[in-house]
This record gives structure tokens, sequence and C-alpha cells, in this order.
């Protein structure tokens, strides 16, 4: 078995990885990374490309008064309070010099910033995700301190028992196994499990059915290896998928979310089932319930020049263009194209029109478009736009637990010295539900951290043998 011996070790080339990576070369570390795939990327760059930042110069140029301390409560409450406020103290505390960082890096954001789900204010900021890694996994190769080794499966971390600290990992490269050896340990970036069926059996039996969408790689092999050395688990419970997924589209591996710029989702009966402005992991909850596990976003002309065709979740125009909108001239031309009962959708429309008028949704409570943000506005002006939707599971949301030094803790509350976690890896940050942004982001903000906490562990070795 060939052994490689390196400063640090990340497990996973994709935003969590390579952003952990840079933030160790950067601060004079040897760093070794390991991709299980043939391409980097990951889910990172299938995702939206949503970042949440508060308190950007994009933020200020377009009018938006943000800050640390709002971004913090309002991820506490999209968590529904259930979210570790450690964690969440430290996202909100780093994720500003992590915008400026990025963009240092060359990362190019869209001037457009957009509200969606869990923000009080616009706090999306939009980049080509996949563009974003490659800049990152760039910047490595630049430094001359990162090695990558693709096609490269991480099998089984090293201690020598249970009292000794994480020295490396066993791996499978294409000429054969590797033995790797990390003096300031091994970080685990390697995302969740959405593509192992049996795992999601047995932590969301309620989304068997769901579409599932995300990495090839992302069948939990680091929530194993960590498992294995007795790590806690956080959120497993909260496993949602996103609404907004065309059920039988292939070629979007995001959600269309017309709802949040005044759309009202109806089921197959033609009746509305949800408050519209809701978290869309909890959007994905309601639509599950629904016959067939389908609804539809239903728009009009106004709303749909609404759209945002620099943000994916808002480019209605090219969901249109892709024969993914349906469109008709009426109300009950629409409702015949989806094949609702008859009468069902004017009926609907019309009530939620009047409630629009009077500001009182007696059905589900609806008082704006987004998170508290956002007047209603009517659904009369055609052309018509009925979008299909389903819940699909972008990602697991929760993972092992951490502390803000991205440390990785025990079933008995003691840190697995030497193992750090970050990214999908990671439970406890976003609780109930999920912030539009939040789970890029946090890839970023807490790769950089756990990179500074496996440096400076290093340079608190030399001191104290200075001592």
């Amino acid at each position: 078995m060939k052994r490689i011996d390196t400063q640090f070790l990340v497990v996973g080339g994709g935003a969590a990885g390579f952003a952990a990576a840079l933030e160790a070369a950067e601060r004079g570390a040897e760093v070794l990374l390991l991709e299980k795939l043939a391409q980097t990327g990951g889910s990172s760059a299938m995702s939206g490309g949503c970042l949440a930042f508060a308190g950007t110069d994009l933020q200020r140029a377009a009018g938006v008064e943000d800050s640390a301390e709002l971004l913090l409560q309002d991820l506490i409450e999209v968590g529904q309070h259930d979210n570790d406020p450690e964690l969440v103290g430290a996202y909100a505390a780093h994720q500003l010099d992590t915008y400026e960082w990025l963009r240092r890096q060359g990362v190019e954001f869209s001037p457009s910033i957009e509200s969606s789900s869990g923000q009080s204010v616009p706090r999306v900021h939009t980049v080509d995700p996949a563009d974003m890694v490659r800049t990152l996994a760039a910047r490595c190769q630049a430094t001359g301190r990162v090695r990558v080794l693709m096609s490269t499966r991480a099998t089984r971390l090293l201690r020598q028992d249970e009292a000794s600290p994480v020295t490396g990992l066993l791996a499978e490269g294409p000429e054969g196994p590797l033995e790797i050896h990390a003096r300031n340990g091994v970080l685990l970036a390697s995302g969740g499990f959405g593509r192992d069926a049996e795992l999601v059996k047995r932590f969301a039996p309620q989304y068997a059915e769901a579409v599932f969408v995300g990495g090839d790689g992302n069948v939990g092999d680091g929530l194993r290896m960590a498992w294995k050395l007795g790590a806690d688990l956080r959120d497993m419970a909260y496993i949602k998928g996103t609404f907004g997924k065309h059920p039988t589209d292939t070629h979007n591996n995001h959600s269309c979310l017309a709802v949040y710029k005044g759309a009202i989702a109806v089921n197959q009966e033609g009746k509305r089932f949800v408050d519209e402005s809701i978290s869309y992991k909890l959007l994905g909850d309601a639509v599950m319930r629904q016959s067939y596990h389908t609804g539809y976003q239903i728009f009009d002309q106004p709303i749909f020049e609404s759209g945002d065709d620099r943000v994916r979740i808002l480019d209605f125009n090219r969901r249109l263009q892709e024969g993914l909108v349906i469109q008709a001239d009426t109300l009950e031309a629409l409702e015949r194209q989806i094949e609702l009962p008859a009468g069902t959708l004017r009926e609907t429309v019309d009530r939620y029109n009047a409630a629009v008028d009077t500001g009182n949704d007696a059905e589900f409570g609806r008082t704006a478009l987004v998170h508290g943000q956002g007047a209603l506005r009517r659904i009369e002006q055609g052309p018509f736009y009925a979008y299909p939707s389903t819940a699909a599971v972008f990602g697991t949301y929760c993972g092992v637990r951490v502390d803000s030094g991205m440390h990785v803790f025990d079933v008995f509350g003691e840190a697995i010295e030497g193992l750090f976690a970050a990214g999908e890896m990671v439970g406890g940050f976003h609780g109930g539900a999920y912030m539009t942004g939040s789970a890029l982001g946090k890839a970023v903000v807490f790769g950089r951290l756990a990179a500074r906490s496996a440096v400076a562990a290093d340079a608190d070795l030399a001191l104290n043998c200075d001592a």
C-alpha cells in the first residue's frame, strides 16, 4: 500500500473543500485534496448559485440595509429556534469577510440582489456555481501548495485508538490503495447522502417518492466514516425537499420559485394548500402531502415579467422557452390544460384575489411574498401560467455535530481530535427549515473556518515546542 504524507487533508472537491484548501494554503499549509469522482464541483456546482450574505457593497448599491445581526436573527427564526446558536453565530460573524474574500479570489457576483426564502431583506448574492468552484480550484493550484487527487475515494479514517487523534485515512485511487497521513488532521467536506436510497429511507421516509438531485458522489461516505468513530449527529429529522422542481424536467437541477414573486400554489384538485411565503423546505413538506406529490404554481403576466434571468430560481422565461411552463390566455383554458376540476381554478384565484384586496388570507394567513416582505399581488392579467412543481431533495441539510471551529464531536460531547467537517457534512446549522443561500454560503464560510482551526493547531504545537 502506497503511503502519502501531508500537512492537511481535505476530502471532497466542492465549494467547502476548495475553500478550505485555499484558506489553508494561503496560511502556509501544504494541502492534499481528494475527489472521489473524475470531475470536481459536486453538489455545489449543481446548485442555484445563491449565497446568503449581509452588509455587502452590492446590497448598499441596491439600497438594501442589512447586517450580521439581522442575518443571525433570520437564521434562528427560519430554523425554528432549533439550530445551534454557536454555528449560526459563527456564520453571521464570518460571512461578510468570506464574501469579500471570494471577490478577491476572482469570483464574480451578479449585481442583482433578490429576496428569497427566510430573508427579511434581499440578500441573495448569485454566482455561477460551477465557475465559483473552478475559480477556487485554480487559485489553489496557483498557490503551489495544494495537490489534488482525482478519482480517489476515502474509505476509513485512521487513528491508533479511541483516545488518539485522527491522523489520516485509507483511500482507493486509480492505481490502488493509499494510506494517507496528515499531521494537521482531516477535513470531511464530502457532501451529504441524497444519492443513497437506504440512508434517505432511514432518516426521511416521507421523501421516498421525491426527486433526488445532487452530486453523484453524495452517498454518505464521510458520514459513515465519522459515524464509525462515534460522531454525534444533528438535524437528521429535518431532511426536507425543496419545492419548485418540475417533476419531469431532466435539464434544470434547481427549483423555480414564482411563489416568491406572487404566484399561488394549487394541488391537483385546484385548491391552495399552503402559505406560499414560507420556506421552500416547508413548502416541500406541504406538496409531498398532496395528490401525486405534485402541485402547480399559478401566476399571471405581471408576475411572469417580474422574473430575473440572472437568478436561476427566478428565470421564468427560460422555463417557458424550454416548454416547462404552461401558458393560456384565460384561467379556464389553463385549467383545462393542466386537467383540474372544472371551475376550481377560477374559484381559487378569485378567492385569493379577494384576500389580497382585504389584506386577510383567512385560508392560510399569507401576508407577504416571502418571509414577511413584499406586498401580495392579484393574479388577474393574462396570459396566465402554470408551473408543475414537486419537491426535490437537493441536499440533506444535516450531519455531524461540530463547534464553531468545525471540530467534530462524538456522542458523549467530546471532540474527536484531528477531525473536522464542513459543507453538507455539518448538522445543527439549519435547524427546522432553510434560508436560501445558506447551504452554499456555509460551505465556503465553514470550509475556511475548518482550515483556520487545522492550521492554528499546527501553530499551537510549534509554540508549545518552542516553550
